[in-house]
């Protein structure tokens, strides 16, 4: 039994919100997982409230709010996992709080918390946890003891090598590329540190507008700054996107808590160099920038230690983000990661974190799914 989103899994593949988050399209593949493996599937809205289980289940995974009142019910012989896709929830809500409250101080504007969310104890009632994210992001958990397995993010779209592509021209365009919580993705910040610097550009591409609050308190740099360019809401499919990112030399992604940011994966799919806090879950390697502090100072910093890179070094970093994110953050990597996951349970074990992490480096593709390991539905 899966406690996830049932509503997307009634939905084409087709439809526009499998590009809007990688959550929903990941749900949908967990499930194909346990079919291929002959397994019946039921699944439940996480916030559902009144589910009782009449029937006997091998395997409950809950992402929020329905393993501590239904794990319990479910007996031992039942493995209870919980699908972390952010970094822990306390973490997550006072990292925001603090990012409020420092914007008070510098602004004199009190905004309310957008991404904040109740905390749970799915954890403390699970078996184990699967996790979205990279060495921060398992960190959040670890206070639990429950066994921890990385699981890579995934990716609703993927481009090909911007062949064409003048590092030397977008050295000095940056993008902010995000979905809700301005605050929490650090926008206040981008837009502090690029109208101090105008000999640089920023295009942010996001819902803004939809934040009233946001949008009064930042309203000078959003609409009056001339170096930055508010574009709105993108679709990742669509060919502006692809337009702006070949305009644009790096992502900056100030980020104050993530499980492993899609936003990032993205961006280095689309040949972007990331300039991404250390709370955006993603392995930077040699391509990329990870900020300490994700002060405005500290920005400004990295954006001008980026830009005035030689062309092709720009060009190296950007050829190696994309290679990166083609090897380790697409459907199929995160099929593979699953998969290898899942089967361990079928088979009865539960592996350490490092017999995980060996298991998951094989190809995309080397597991198979294996037929007779199945229960009847």
């Amino acid at each position: 039994m899966l406690a996830f989103e049932p509503e997307f899994y009634k939905r084409s593949k087709a439809d526009q919100s499998f590009r809007a988050h990688t959550r929903h399209w990941e749900f949908i593949e967990v499930a194909n997982i346990f079919l291929e493996l002959g397994y019946a599937v039921d699944v439940i809205h996480w916030q559902n409230k009144g589910f009782m289980p009449s029937k006997k289940y091998d395997f409950f995974f809950d992402t929020r709010f329905t393993m501590e009142r239904i794990a319990p019910l479910l007996g031992p012989d039942c493995v209870k996992v919980y699908y972390g896709q952010t970094a822990h929830i306390h973490f997550h809500n006072a990292a925001e709080h603090r990012r409020l409250l420092e914007l008070k101080d510098r602004r004199g504007a009190v905004l309310m918390t957008y991404r904040a969310e109740m905390p749970n104890r799915a954890l403390e009632h699970a078996d184990c946890a699967t996790v979205l994210g990279n060495g921060f992001t398992l960190e959040t958990y670890r206070y639990a003891n429950k066994p921890l397995y990385p699981i890579r993010n995934s990716v609703a779209q993927t481009y090909p090598w911007p062949e064409q592509k003048d590092f030397d021209a977008c050295r000095h365009n940056f993008l902010w590329f995000a979905s809700d919580g301005m605050v929490h993705k650090g926008l206040d910040l981008m837009l502090e540190a690029f109208a101090a610097m105008p000999e640089y550009q920023l295009t942010i591409c996001g819902p803004v507008e939809k934040e009233r609050e946001f949008v009064e308190a930042y309203h000078q740099e959003l609409y009056q700054t001339p170096n930055i360019h508010l574009v709105g809401w993108t679709d990742v499919s669509s060919p502006k996107f692809v337009e702006v990112a070949n305009r644009c030399a790096a992502l900056v992604y100030p980020s104050c808590s993530e499980g492993q940011a899609g936003a990032v994966i993205t961006c280095m799919h689309a040949g972007l160099i990331p300039i991404m806090s250390y709370e955006s879950g993603v392995d930077s390697q040699d391509f990329g920038t990870i900020l300490k502090t994700c002060s405005i100072e500290e920005i400004q910093t990295e954006v001008g230690r980026i830009a005035a890179l030689p062309g092709a070094e720009l060009e190296r970093r950007s050829r190696r983000a994309w290679e990166f994110a083609q090897a380790n953050h697409t459907q199929e990597r995160f099929t593979t990661d699953y998969r290898a996951f899942i089967v361990a349970l079928v088979e009865g074990r539960l592996e350490t974190e490092l017999d995980h992490q060996a298991a998951i480096a094989k190809p995309p593709g080397s597991l198979a799914p294996k037929a007779t390991a199945a229960s009847k539905p």
